[in-house]
């Protein structure tokens, strides 16, 4: 065999037709995906302070030092983790409230439906954002903030839609509303689904109807 003494090895190729396809190279958005898959499927079945890094990364099937780049500490995964969480249930409410535009007391208690599926799913757990920070005593904590941004976030879905329904008062409505929903989770998680959790909705209702009532304003149809 001749070999062209000016080819050098830069220029040969990487891989022959016999060795098969090149490895799967994916993006850096899908790796943070591939590892954020791996921690919500721990932690939701465990907890966050069960699962190592060790763990978690060989249950990526990504390397150490990929996870690590991705990821800094632990702590900033797990705060990674539940943000990514806050920012899929916010953007299912918000779906349904664009699609309940005009009804406040619809979209209202469609925030307390779409709860109430979840607390009676099967091998519901409680809250995530309740749990993971619970986890955490530090206030400062990525799991804490995320955990807190989620909650103030979703008050002020519930803030604005009380205010629409009952005009000068939704700030009460709001904070009965969000208790429900806090009361809802917990109870799920530790009574199951046809303990307290299952009335949620109901009292949400009669909460709403009263509110209306006594602020004088049209129930809407």
């Amino acid at each position: 065999m001749l070999h062209d003494p000016f080819v050098t090895a830069a220029a040969l190729p990487l891989h022959s037709a016999d060795d098969g396809p090149a490895p799967l190279r994916r993006s850096r958005a899908e790796r943070q995906e591939i590892v954020l898959d791996t921690a919500e499927r721990l932690f939701s079945s465990r907890s966050s302070r069960s699962v190592g890094m060790d763990e978690l990364v060989r249950e990526t099937g990504l390397g150490k030092m990929t996870v690590y780049r991705l990821f800094k500490s632990k702590d900033d995964l797990v705060g990674a983790y539940l943000s990514r969480k806050a920012a899929a249930v916010l953007s299912s409410i918000d779906a349904e409230l664009i699609r309940l535009d005009g009804d406040p007391r619809a979209a209202l208690l469609s925030v307390v439906d779409a709860v109430e599926r979840e607390v009676t799913r099967v091998g519901f757990r409680g809250c995530p954002f309740t749990n993971v920070s619970s986890e955490y005593d530090d206030p400062q904590h990525p799991a804490r903030s995320a955990a807190a941004d989620y909650k103030f976030e979703l008050h002020m879905r519930l803030e604005r839609l009380a205010g629409e329904l009952v005009p000068g008062r939704g700030d009460d409505l709001a904070a009965e509303v969000h208790l429900i929903i806090d009361g809802m989770y917990l109870s799920g998680g530790l009574l199951g689904p046809d303990g307290p959790a299952s009335h949620g909705r109901a009292l949400a209702e009669k909460l709403i109807d009263i509110a209306v009532a006594d602020s004088g304003t049209t129930r809407p149809r």
